[in-house]
Order: structure tokens, then sequence, then C-alpha cells
């Protein structure tokens, strides 16, 4: 049978189906097509949807309730990280701060109580000094009196044993390298940690004491910080 026969239904062997003609198909979108550049248009801010007129208050409202609401269903924030996040997502003052006023009376927003969760688990998991936890409290927005607040459940007790625990760690992963090279190391794990220089020193001496090494210099350098 040749290129030219057809098979049983009539339909020709080995033609091509949508045949082109003048280098393009036949019903192609491009030949409407004037080949100017269609972006998207950029999605309006409720702020600019309000003052369009295209919203009322109450639907701004609304919308911004359940997108702080979404975002506590994923992990708690502050106050002041919620602002943050619905001024990003253009949402006006105006309407924000009633709705965070709200959420704050019936206990959905309470930074005293995030405050504290913050400290708790980042000291006992983290190992963080009250030093650094109070750095992480005040880019989170916490006001100063409530993060001192929270900072009282960490007290120099809490805190040696925090930082002799990641001493300990950090010199276990050392161990066969030279002193210094661990006495370094681990010093400055704990230093990134928001522990002084002479804290983490002393605590990285007591770890290798316990290990034997005993000969330690007290003017190791940031010893006395």
């Amino acid at each position: 049978m040749t290129s030219g026969d057809t098979a049983p239904g009539g339909r020709g062997v080995g033609k091509r189906r949508g045949r082109r003609h003048g280098g393009s198909a036949v019903g192609s979108k491009g030949d409407a097509d004037d080949g100017a550049p269609r972006g998207r248009q950029p999605r309006r801010s409720v702020a600019e949807r309000l003052e369009a007129g295209e919203l009322t208050v109450e639907d701004a409202t609304e919308k911004a309730r359940e997108t702080l609401l979404r975002i506590l269903t994923a992990a708690p924030k502050s106050r002041a990280e919620l602002e943050q996040s619905l001024a990003r997502k253009g949402y006006p003052g105006a309407v924000v701060g009633p709705v965070l006023d709200r959420f704050d009376e019936v206990g959905l927003v309470d930074d005293a109580a995030y405050a504290d969760m913050l400290v708790r688990t980042r000291h006992a998991e983290r190992g963080l000094s009250r030093r650094a936890l109070a750095m992480e409290l005040r880019r989170r927005g916490i006001a100063e009196e409530t993060a001192a607040d929270a900072l009282e459940q960490v007290d120099p007790d809490d805190e040696h044993a925090a930082a002799l625990a990641l001493a300990r760690k950090h010199v276990a992963r050392t161990r066969g390298l030279d002193r210094d090279v661990r006495v370094r190391r681990a010093v400055g794990a704990l230093g990134r940690k928001g522990y002084a220089p002479g804290v983490s020193f002393g605590v990285v001496r007591d770890a290798l004491a316990e290990e034997g090494e005993d000969d330690l210099d007290d003017d190791y350098p940031g010893a006395e910080d």
C-alpha cells in the first residue's frame, strides 16, 4: 500500500494532521497576536482597594481577622510581629489596630505569655544565655518591661548549668585535637549563644578538667571578661 492509499475507514495512511500553512498552524492564536507583551497587573493592596471603594472597612476588618488567625495557627507571634506581617500585606493601621486590640482582649495575642514561652524553650532547647534571649525578645518587638519579667525565669545558676552543658558537648566533639583548638572552638560556640568570653572560658575549662585537662592557663584571652 502506497502513501496515497487509504486504510479501512477512509483515512489516509502517513498523512499528517493539522497541516501548517505559511509556517503557522491554521487557527493559531498567534495569527491575532500583535506581539505586544502582556504582563499580569500587580495586585492592589487592601489599603488601595479601600481607597478605591472596592472594599468596605467591615470587609477589610474581616479579611484582617482571617489573616491573623491563619498566621497564629501556624505559630505564635508577638503583637509587633503581627502588625508587621499585616503591614507587608497592605493592611492599613486603622484596620489592623482595632482587630489586634480585640485579639488582645480575648487572649489570642498575649505578649507576656509569648515572651515566657520563648525564653523557656530557647533556654531549655538551645541553651541561649540571658543576653541572647533579651536580644531575641527585642527583635520580636516585646516591650522591655515584659521582656524583663520573662527573663526572670533564667537565674544565674540556670545560665551556668546551660553553659556548662554546651561546653561539655562541644568539647566532646573535638577529642583528639590540639587543646588550644578545642578551647577556641568551644569558647566560640558559646559566644554565639550569647555567653561572655569569661563565662565561656570558665565552663570550657571545667569541661576539659572533667576529661583530665587541668593545666589550662587562667590568662587565656578573654578569660577575665
